[in-house]
Order: structure tokens, then C-alpha cells, then sequence
């Protein structure tokens, strides 16, 4: 199968050649942190924006940033957990937008307890957001990807999935996971034009590194700065790459 061809820019800074076509990009969990730096970052890269948030209003100030870049944006209601909501947001982007062509699984939650005041709910509602999300949206974009010869599905991981988190065993067992299934997805798709990485981040001044113990080593732009890359100008010799950002 031949590989459309695109034509990459030579920086990493400015706006990025994505070929005649505006790409469309879904960034979930884009109301604040790395998801809002990423969703800006990709406007900037000249890439129109689907953002989602848990509740309504919640991305009201990236899409003006979004606009304010001169891209189109279409904010959606999300929840993770939910396959009936990845059906609604899948439809609501195609619709609105006229399709998906970057994925960037951003949305994540983390409960830390003990393991011995973990609820078997709390750890079942981790792994439901942190990898059944992911997969729910990549599974339903993923064929129209294929039929295209164009996609790219990067998932945010973090340093947790290799070295452990004390008191935040689903955030650690969930992000293990979704490594696993970046690199499965990765190889199913060699030769098809879609494109899957993963970006393991340390520390980040996020609201979710409050409490942890952690002190912050970088900040949220810096992360998105990686994303954008492996979004729209990483060479597929990346594919299941695991881009470890500590800042």
C-alpha cells in the first residue's frame, strides 16, 4: 500500500505544513493542563480543534485561544467512561467538522489512597478513564483513519507506568496499560498511514501533581511541545514510540 505523501515543515516552532488539507484534531481533557497547551499548541500548528471537557462551559477559554489562532473549534461534552459518549463525541466531530485525523488521549483522572482504602470502584473508575477511554475513541476513528491513509493517535501516558506510584496503583496500572496498547496499536496498523506514540511525562504543574508529593518539573507547554511534534511531524520510524519529557 503506498503512503499519501505530506510535506513536513523544518522547525518546530511556527505554523506546520500539513499538506493542502486542514487537519482536524480532538484533544480530550482540554480545559486545563496539558490537554489546553495542546490543543493551543495545535491550533498554532495551524490544525482546526474538537476539545472536550466533563462538563459544559469547561472549554470556553481554549476555544477562544483556539479562534483567536484563526482555526475553527467545536467544544464537546465528554465522558470517559462512557462508550455511548465516545459514540456522541465521534458523531459530533464528524458533523461538525467533517472528520478526525490526530487523536491526542489526553483526559486522565487519579484517586490516591492506600491500598488498603482503595474501593474496588475507585480502581475500576481509574482504568475505565485512563485505557477504556482511549481505546473507545481510538477504535471508533480509527477506521475512517484507514480508509484515508492518513491518522495519528498519541496517547499521554506519564513516568508512573515504568516506576511505580505509591497510593495511585490504578493511575500507574492504567497508564501501563495504555503503553501496551499504543505499541499493539502501532504494529496493526504498519502500513495503513496511522500513526500511534505515546508521551510518558514526570512531573508537570498540573492540578493532578498537587498532593502527590511531587515537586513539579515542567510545565504543561513544554509537554505539548511534544505532542505537536509527534502529532504532525514526527516520521513514522517513531510509530510505538514511548517519548519519555522530565523536564
Amino acid at each position: 500500500m503506498t503512503r499519501p505523501q505530506r510535506k513536513l515543515s523544518r522547525t518546530l516552532t511556527g505554523k506546520e505544513e500539513v499538506g493542502p488539507v486542514t487537519r482536524v484534531a480532538l484533544v480530550t481533557g482540554a480545559s486545563r493542563g496539558i490537554g489546553f497547551a495542546t490543543a493551543e499548541a495545535l491550533s498554532r500548528a495551524g490544525l482546526d480543534l474538537v476539545v472536550t471537557s466533563t462538563m459544559k462551559g469547561g472549554t470556553a477559554e481554549i476555544a477562544r485561544r483556539v479562534r483567536d489562532n484563526g482555526r475553527k473549534v467545536l467544544e464537546v461534552v465528554w465522558e470517559a467512561s462512557s462508550r455511548s459518549s465516545a459514540d456522541a463525541l465521534v458523531a459530533a466531530a464528524t458533523a461538525g467538522l467533517g472528520r478526525v485525523d490526530v487523536l491526542v488521549n489526553n483526559a486522565g483522572i487519579v484517586v490516591r489512597r492506600p491500598v488498603e482504602k482503595l474501593a474496588d470502584d475507585d480502581f475500576d473508575l481509574v482504568l475505565k478513564v485512563n485505557l477504556s477511554g482511549p481505546f473507545y475513541l481510538a477504535r471508533r476513528l480509527i477506521p475512517a483513519m484507514v480508509r484515508r491513509g492518513y491518522g495519528r493517535i498519541i496517547n499521554v501516558s506519564a513516568i508512573s507506568a515504568t516506576i511505580g506510584s505509591p497510593k495511585a496503583i490504578g493511575y500507574a496500572a492504567s497508564k501501563a496499560g495504555l503503553e501496551a496498547l499504543t505499541r499493539s496499536l502501532a504494529e496493526e496498523l504498519r502500513g495503513t498511514g496511522v500513526f500511534v506514540a505515546a508521551v510518558s511525562p514526570g512531573t508537570v504543574d498540573t492540578d493532578m501533581v498537587k498532593g502527590s508529593g511531587f515537586d513539579p518539573a515542567m510545565t504543561p507547554d513544554e509537554v505539548a511541545g511534544v505532542i505537536r511534534y509527534l502529532a504532525v511531524q514526527a516520521p513514522d520510524a517513531m510509530r510505538g514510540a514511548r517519548v519519555e519529557v522530565f523536564g
